[in-house]
């Protein structure tokens, strides 16, 4: 039975950060039947305004609380070197102008090391662009597509369809069998949580389309 499993985060989510390894380790062990597919939710709209103290403090909290419970990574030295802005969506825009090259997920992992282990401002087009020449994409081409009305549209898509999707936090997952779709658990350190969770909905959607043959049968 096909399924798509709609992963829904933002590339300047420390949580979504953190949950990299157990999520890489899930599609690792993902029956190949299901298909997973990406979907950025844009934690904050455009905005040329610095982040608020009281933002950065309590963001510089939630850092250190990854750490402690997971174990992840950071580079404290952003919040002395750089200048915060809350906006996410600019972010969003280089993750979606690299897929137009086929790179999308390799921009989004090329973002999180910035902003969390490289202490660059993941906001800036100048760090967008750096990190499209690292991933050796046409660095012209993404220039244009990053300030494009198509990618702005990508985006604005991506929002609509998170909303359709229900989710409010990320990182979420959201499994799709046959139109019909269920939230499932995020485990941030035992991928096998969530992959029982996606099997039991897996058996739940066989079962029933077992049973609507058999009714429509007789």
């Amino acid at each position: 039975m096909a399924a798509i499993l709609y992963y829904v985060h933002d590339p300047m989510c420390s949580w979504c950060w953190g949950y990299q390894p157990a999520f890489a380790r899930l599609k690792a062990k993902l029956p190949e039947t299901i298909e997973v597919r990406s979907v950025l939710g844009g934690l904050a709209p455009d905005s040329d305004q610095p982040m608020p103290e009281e933002m950065q403090q309590m963001l510089q909290l939630t850092w250190k609380r990854i750490e402690g419970q997971l174990g992840t990574t950071f580079n404290h030295d952003f919040w002395a070197t750089c200048r915060p802005r809350r906006s996410t969506y600019p972010a969003c825009r280089a993750v979606l102008a690299a897929e137009c090259q086929g790179q999308g997920d390799a921009m989004t992992a090329a973002l999180q090391k910035a902003y969390y282990l490289r202490a660059m401002n993941p906001s800036d087009t100048e760090t967008h662009c750096l990190l499209a020449g690292e991933l050796n994409l046409d660095t012209d081409r993404f220039a244009r597509d990053l300030a494009s009305p198509a990618v702005q549209a990508l985006l604005e898509d991506n929002l609509a369809f998170t909303a359709a999707l229900g989710v409010s936090g990320f990182p979420s997952l959201v499994l799709e069998i046959n139109g019909q779709r269920w939230p499932i658990a995020v485990a941030y350190r035992n991928e096998l949580t969530t992959l029982n969770d996606i099997q039991d909905k897996m058996n739940w959607a066989n079962t029933k389309e077992k049973f609507s043959r058999l009714f429509f049968r007789s």
